[in-house]
């Protein structure tokens, strides 16, 4: 059991966003697996309020208008959308959100255990995308997730952990028993 959650940790500490990808396909199989990740993760009342969206092909995607203008060579970009009736409100708290938030996280996890590298996107025109994708008035588009072959090796010459990424330290934001 412990060997398991130290492949868990690597692999979240591993997990970069890619901005630039490689135009090549990625195979089916691969894209599957992640979809297949996205499906196991846990939601309000299990009611599993996600719907995934599966753009293939560069021209395509660069239709959808979601990628920052230095995004080149996207092969493919999953839609994350939710559907608002299909999971809890609580004290004005939207779930979907938060359900589709852990799929999208278990997705871009087993993104990178299959050797592909994604970037989280919600800043985009979600009107114009529901527009050219067909998306049904009440499902809401939560984020864009371009999927494909980094363009550059991540260097490995230090092991990632949350002490040299960046990261506050856990003094700034963890507290014990109250504020």
């Amino acid at each position: 059991m412990a060997d398991e959650c130290t492949l868990v940790y690597d692999a979240i500490t591993a997990r970069r966003s890619v901005r630039k990808f490689r135009n090549i396909p990625v195979e089916d199989e691969k894209v599957t697996r992640c979809l297949e990740a996205a499906r196991a993760a846990p939601s309000w009342a299990n009611s599993q309020p996600w719907h995934f969206i599966v753009v293939k092909g560069r021209l395509n995607v660069d239709e959808l208008g979601v990628l920052p203008g230095d995004m080149k060579d996207v092969p493919m970009c999953i839609l994350a959308c939710g559907d608002p009736g299909e999971s809890g409100d609580l004290d004005d708290k939207q779930y979907y959100l938060v359900d589709v938030a852990i799929a999208v996280e278990h997705l871009v996890l087993e993104a990178l255990e299959q050797g592909l590298g994604t970037i989280w996107i919600a800043s985009f025109k979600e009107d114009s995308v529901k527009k050219q994708l067909g998306i049904p008035e009440r499902i809401k588009v939560v984020a864009a997730i371009p999927l494909g072959y980094a363009a550059e090796k991540a260097a490995k010459k230090t092991k990632r952990t949350p002490q040299n990424i960046n990261r506050k330290p856990l003094k700034d934001f963890v507290h014990y028993d109250r504020w």
